[in-house]
């Protein structure tokens, strides 16, 4: 089984949705293996983005401080998911990054609606609900950096059966 890191960003804790968005995940038979909230500083922002994400070295020092102030707004809410293909099949569900070019039924189309430029334009970063790893490799870095092991569970789900092998 694959893991993921989703991220709830502040936008998505502060408006109340999280329980909402995190249902279409549980829906889609993702498994909930590591979760909790926290409100981390500057340099641990650095480091998911740049240090793991490469979003200053792709986009620029204003895009990189925008979204790490957008980051530090409220709290945030990580967790683990595990599935088949939990990066791409999760990346699919979230939707592409800018909202408005996100397709209805994905994550973002949903519940966001911004461009690049609207929260660019007071010093921030796209409020788009959540962070989703990119690759499985930037999934396993990402999860290191968040969470410790003992924060991750393994146990049974009532849907396993239609997802893994029978043990014999």
């Amino acid at each position: 089984m694959e893991k993921t890191l989703v991220v709830f960003k502040p936008d998505a804790v502060m408006r109340g949705i999280v329980g909402e968005v995190l249902t279409r995940f549980e829906r889609a038979g993702f498994r909930i293996v590591g979760m909790k909230m926290l409100q981390p500083d500057y340099e641990h922002f650095a480091q998911h983005y740049e240090g793991i994400g490469t979003l200053r070295t792709r986009k620029g020092d204003d895009i990189f401080e925008a979204q790490l102030a957008t980051m530090q707004l409220g709290p945030v809410i990580a967790m683990v998911l595990e599935g088949v293909e939990a990066v791409e099949f999760v990346r699919k569900m979230v939707g592409d990054t800018q909202p408005k070019s996100a397709l209805p039924g994905t994550i973002r189309g949903d519940y966001a609606h911004v461009n690049y430029s609207q929260p660019a334009a007071a010093g921030l970063g796209v409020p788009n609900i959540v962070h989703a790893s990119a690759t499985v490799d930037e999934a396993e870095q990402e999860i290191a950096h968040w969470f410790a092991e003992s924060e991750l569970y393994d146990y049974e789900v009532s849907h396993g059966s239609f997802t893994q092998p029978r043990k014999k």
